[in-house]
This record gives structure tokens, C-alpha cells and sequence, in this order.
């Protein structure tokens, strides 16, 4: 066992998906495409000890949260006492995938500490399943383990999805007015949204670029029903300027790559693509 591990996860953009739920949640998952982040999620995990029989902390920004996923990962990996401390730029729960990279990370991070000597592979489907179980995401924990703009062709985690990606790395900017809940959207009927999902993601594998897969995210939101009035306002102001914006699923969030959200008059965040996925790092000291 080492003191402590550290791990970066990419947070993660959904433009669309479709949702494939199954009583097996490795092989539950969804397909669609988005976008990888520079900014994500930094966690560090160290043995811990539980106290008047609560499992070890889990802080998130110098804020004590509770994160299903990450409870799950914990389980699998017989680390109850493992303390999480993790920060990250971005909002939990606006659609960056802070709850699938704080599991990943953790994951990654609890393999080291521990000496649990999982593969890859193997992290990444605990986290894949811990997600799905927790009702926090399909999707996302898949597509940080790998970075770049993928494109997941089928659900599941790792012996199960097959991923491919749009071969570029545009600037990516994006506004954020607050969360959209994924477990509501995910447990309530999402035929139409999988409908719509299965369309796109068609469309893209003919024209696998940067503006189609925008072009396509902002047709998902509005046939999917899931475009909340904030994001329609900046969207429709982004598209006035002839630039293109679309809604990151599930949050109350606008991206948009290259410089149009700047030229329509927004304030965004800017990043990058993360051209790698979640990794080790050395912790600081």
C-alpha cells in the first residue's frame, strides 16, 4: 500500500446519445459523441478510516459531497475506508461528467494505493458500472478513458462498446446556467431521445467533423425534447452571428467550438480537447 495516488480525468461533453438500458449494467450504456475536456477533475485518494462507521470522506472543491459512482467503485474494489479528495473547474451536474471522471478517478486512483493490480480495462468497467447503477450517467466514463472527440458506437463498457472518434481537436467554449438531472431523464421513458440519438449518430459516421457533430448535437436537443429555454436563447444568438452552438446532455450548458459563443457576445469558459484520456499523475507534495 503507497501513502496516496493521484489521477486526471478529462471532463466530458455529450452532444447526443441514445440510451440502452440492460439488467447487466457492463453491457448497459448508450451510443452518441461529444467532446473530452482539458478542464477536468484532479483526485486524490488515500487509506483512510472509518469513523463512527461512515465510509472516508469524499471533497469535491473543499465541500463534503456524496457521489453514488464513486461509493460504487469504493465497493468493488473492497476500499470503504479510501478518502477522496478531488477539484475540478467544473459544475457537478451541468453536463461535464464530474460524476463518471470523479468514479474513474478514483478507480484509477484506488488500484495504485491499494495494490489491486486491475488492467485498464478492468477500472474502467468498475467505474462504467458504478455509474450506471448510481443513475448518473451511460456514457461518459467510457468515453474519459479514452479522450480525443469519440464517437461511441455501441453501449457497454470495456468487452462490450466499440469506440471510434472525429479526428480533430477544436477550441471548445462553453456556458453554463446549471444542472439538468441525469437520473430523472435516464429512469423516465427515453424512446423519443434514442430515436433521435440513433439519427445523429448515423449522420456523423458519413461526415465525421468538428461542425457536423455541433450541427447535429443542437437538431438532437430540440427533437429530444430536452432544450431548456437558456440554452435555445444563446443558441438562436450564436446562429444570428452565423456561428453554430449546441446543449451539453444532461446539463443547462451551451458549447460551441472555435470562437462563436465569444462572437455572439458571451463571456464563455475556453478549453481545449484532451487528446488522452484519464492517467496517473504524481501527487503533489
Amino acid at each position: 500500500m503507497t501513502d496516496e495516488a493521484a489521477a486526471f480525468v478529462p471532463g466530458h461533453l455529450t452532444g447526443f446519445f441514445s440510451a440502452h438500458p440492460d439488467d447487466d449494467p457492463a453491457i448497459a450504456g448508450s451510443r452518441g459523441a461529444g467532446v473530452t475536456l482539458s478542464h477536468g477533475v484532479d483526485v486524490r485518494v488515500e487509506p483512510g478510516a472509518r469513523v463512527g462507521g461512515s465510509p472516508a470522506s469524499i471533497t469535491l472543491n473543499d465541500e463534503c459531497v456524496a457521489v453514488d459512482a464513486v461509493a460504487g467503485v469504493r465497493d468493488a474494489l473492497d476500499a470503504a475506508d479510501a478518502a477522496v479528495v478531488a477539484e475540478t473547474p467544473l459544475p457537478l451536474g451541468a453536463g461535464f461528467g464530474v460524476s463518471g471522471a470523479l468514479a474513474l478517478g478514483v478507480a484509477y486512483g484506488i488500484n495504485a494505493v491499494y495494490c489491486r493490480r486491475r488492467t485498464e480495462n478492468e477500472l474502467v468497467a468498475i467505474a462504467h458500472r458504478a455509474e450506471v447503477e448510481a443513475g448518473t450517467g451511460l456514457g461518459d466514463v467510457v468515453a474519459q478513458a479514452r479522450g480525443g472527440v469519440p464517437i461511441r458506437l455501441d453501449p457497454g463498457g470495456p468487452g462490450h462498446g466499440r469506440l471510434d472518434a472525429v479526428p480533430a481537436a477544436p477550441r471548445v467554449e462553453y456556458v453554463t446556467f446549471g444542472s439538468v438531472s441525469t437520473e430523472a431523464v435516464l429512469s423516465g421513458d427515453t424512446t423519443r431521445l434514442t430515436a433521435a440519438g440513433e439519427r445523429a449518430l448515423a449522420s456523423l459516421r458519413e461526415d465525421p467533423t468538428p461542425p457536423r457533430l455541433v450541427a447535429l448535437s443542437r437538431q438532437f436537443a430540440r427533437e429530444a425534447g430536452l432544450l431548456t429555454d437558456r440554452v435555445a436563447e444563446v443558441v438562436a444568438a450564436v446562429r444570428r452571428e452565423g456561428g453554430d452552438a449546441a446543449m451539453a446532455m444532461l446539463g443547462d450548458t451551451t458549447f460551441a467550438f472555435g470562437t462563436d459563443l465569444s462572437e455572439a457576445g458571451y463571456d464563455p469558459e475556453v478549453c481545449a480537447v484532451h487528446p488522452g484520456g484519464a492517467t496517473l499523475r504524481e501527487p503533489d507534495r
